[in-house]
């Protein structure tokens, strides 16, 4: 992946974790909230999955889909 891609993922990693416990609302999610959720990226060309643990205090990232 292009290194802006990386660096973008990496800031909204970092604001997904600092909405705490607010981030089982951003994004799509596949049928609840909570769980798997996506996000698009760079105006539309990917989108990244990621998965928030409230009770973790934490969100995983779980892929990076660029079309790039």
């Amino acid at each position: 992946m292009p290194p802006g891609v990386v660096a973008e993922v990496e800031r909204l990693a970092a604001e997904l974790a600092a909405l705490g416990p607010g981030s089982v609302k951003v994004g799509r999610a596949f049928d609840r909230e909570g769980g798997l959720r996506e996000f698009d990226i760079l105006g539309g060309r990917g989108f990244i999955g990621f998965l928030p643990v409230p009770r973790h205090e934490c969100v995983y990232v779980c892929n990076v889909t660029w079309y790039g």
